[in-house]
């Protein structure tokens, strides 16, 4: 059986002139709506395509970049929606400290897809109203710590190995080590899954800790780690113009193209052990 996250489908492979009708696992993508609750009111704030999984992690994620919430206590409450005995698992109803009050942060009700999450909600003036420079205050990064968190992203990724079909966001000690790594179809829903986790375990600002993530580094991706303390954001594929600019901005040492022993540095390569530069 599948698990949860991906689903059978039946399809046609051809290879080498032949073709085989075999059953695939692809990803699931389903939507998920965050209404906001208060008393007997309830409004839709946002709705978002996932991977089912990890949810409440996702709406901690979102809520944080969006600004609605400083901290995980700031969620009073926070559950599938339910009416008797029928349960909607794609939609959650959050109850916020501050209410209604919320919404002139998440002022614009959108439909957004899981390839381009909350696009154009931000832009580097109004990130510099939240975010600080990021703090370093470890030795600088080997080479090889940074060489080998794809390996360890693909390891931990039991989803993207069954259907070849998810993005993934890890987080990562000074040394290396692992200490969560999330999947979903979209790669901001990644980040904020991965967010989401840490902030309910407190360890934000995220400070002496690298973000690995398994797809290019755009600037909604760099934001998210800017907004949540992260000094170092090593990407497999390659960054953006506008996430160059924002890693520059707030003290983010943006790594990309990290494959083999290779790697391109776009700012802050103080923190890397470099050596041999012509």
């Amino acid at each position: 059986m599948p698990p949860d996250e991906a689903a059978a489908c039946s399809v046609l492979r051809h290879a080498r002139g032949t073709v085989i009708p075999e059953i695939d696992l692809v990803a699931v993508e389903e939507p998920l709506e965050l209404r906001l609750v208060q008393g007997d009111e309830e409004q839709s704030v946002a709705v978002t395509m996932r991977t089912p999984g990890a949810d409440r992690d996702l709406a901690l994620g979102f809520l944080y970049a969006e600004g609605a919430i400083r901290e995980a206590s700031d969620v009073l409450s926070l559950a599938e929606w339910r009416q008797g005995d029928l349960t909607t698992p794609n939609v959650l109803r959050v109850e916020l400290r501050s209410g209604f009050e919320a919404l002139r942060t998440l002022s614009r009700h959108t439909f957004t897809s899981s390839a381009c999450g909350v696009c154009g909600t931000g832009s580097i003036e109004r990130l510099a109203l939240r975010a600080r420079p990021a703090v370093w205050t470890r030795p600088p990064l080997a080479p090889e710590v940074v060489c080998g968190l794809p390996e360890q992203l693909r390891a931990r990724q039991p989803l993207f190995a069954a259907t070849g079909g998810l993005h993934a966001a890890g987080l990562f000690t000074a040394q290396g080590e692992c200490l969560a790594v999330r999947e979903d179809v979209g790669r901001h829903n990644a980040v904020d899954k991965l967010i989401g986790w840490a902030l309910g375990q407190g360890l934000l600002p995220l400070s002496d800790h690298l973000l690995a993530v398994s797809s290019r580094a755009g600037f909604e991706i760099v934001q998210k780690a800017a907004l949540a303390g992260l000094p170092v954001v090593c990407a497999v594929s390659a960054p953006t113009s506008l996430a160059v600019e924002v890693a520059g901005s707030f003290g983010i040492t943006l790594v990309g193209f990290v494959r083999g022993d290779r790697f391109n540095v776009y700012s802050f390569p103080e923190r890397l052990r470099l050596e041999n530069v012509r």
